[in-house]
């Protein structure tokens, strides 16, 4: 993001916990500030601080410490994939002080640089305005959008996450049926040929091509999934609301069954089916699966 600001005409000072980091940043032309403090004071009124760090704590100490260094007018853009109810509480801490604040749900991952970066923003419309600049620089063409008031960036990428979850695992299970088939079938060129028109085409496929061509089998790989908060969050706002979320809500419990081996509860349906059926279950440890 750094880059594509400093090749848009930006003025960007960086601060990162990591110095080669920020020595990186500094590489490209950016300014290198060794604290908070020094990036506060690296910057011309009224400044705009793009936090872009792990949800939760670090996030809300970065925050926190960020209110005590900057003045009204000022602005803080929290661009990590905060739960969109604390941006709503965090907007109300800032407001006394005169210091305005944006949500912006950033969606692109490491290709962002490249292609650019979906931006959800939520906040005070003016604010927006103010720092579309900025936005457009980061986005490809129509690739950024005012989406409502303090928190509705975040959660608009929420519910983006969430469908994420359903589409990765919807292409995962179609995969795994196509590598079990009796077909000697090359995944990576079905990945290209339904990039091609097919009502299922999308990034996630052309991803899902490289992976495959770089590792038919993903035999280097192991079937270990987390989940960064997003789906979790997801699937209790549709608890929250009584709206029916199935397929987002079983995507999320399969990454939970991917970190599991050999689950108590599939031990627990081979012993049922021996206990009534007479199927003889298969022994765990050596010479078993």
């Amino acid at each position: 993001m750094v880059e594509r600001l400093l090749a848009g005409g930006h003025s960007v000072a960086v601060y990162d916990l990591s110095r080669d980091a920020r020595r990186a940043a500094a590489a490209k032309g950016a300014s290198d500030a060794a604290s908070l403090d020094d990036l506060a004071r690296a910057l011309a009124p009224p400044r705009a601080v793009w936090v872009m760090v792990p949800a939760g704590n670090p996030t809300e100490e970065t925050i926190r410490a960020l209110a005590s260094l900057l003045a009204g007018n000022d602005v803080i853009i929290d661009g990590g994939n905060s739960y969109y109810k604390d941006d709503v509480r965090r907007a109300d801490e800032l407001k006394p002080r005169g210091i305005h604040y944006l949500d912006v749900g950033t969606s692109g991952g490491v290709w962002g640089l490249k292609h650019g970066y979906c931006l959800m923003i939520g906040g005070e419309r003016p604010i927006f305005e103010r720092l579309e600049p900025a936005f457009k620089t980061l986005a490809p063409p129509d690739g950024y959008a005012y989406v409502g008031g303090h928190g509705a960036g975040h959660y608009v990428k929420m519910i983006h996450n969430g469908i994420e979850y359903g589409l990765m695992q919807a292409y995962a299970e179609g995969f795994e049926l196509l590598h079990a088939s009796e077909f000697q079938l090359d995944l990576a060129a079905i990945a290209h040929l339904w990039n091609q028109g097919s009502v299922v085409r999308s990034w996630l496929l052309e991803l899902a091509e490289l992976a495959l061509r770089a590792d038919p089998r993903l035999e280097g790989i192991k079937g270990y999934v987390e989940d960064s908060g997003e789906g979790r969050w997801t699937v209790e706002d549709a608890l929250e609301k009584n709206v029916p979320a199935p397929t987002i809500a079983l995507s999320l419990f399969g990454r939970f069954r991917s970190r599991q081996g050999d689950p108590f509860a599939d031990r627990m349906l081979a012993a049922l089916r021996n206990a009534f059926g007479g199927h003889p279950p298969r022994k765990s440890g050596p010479g078993g699966p």
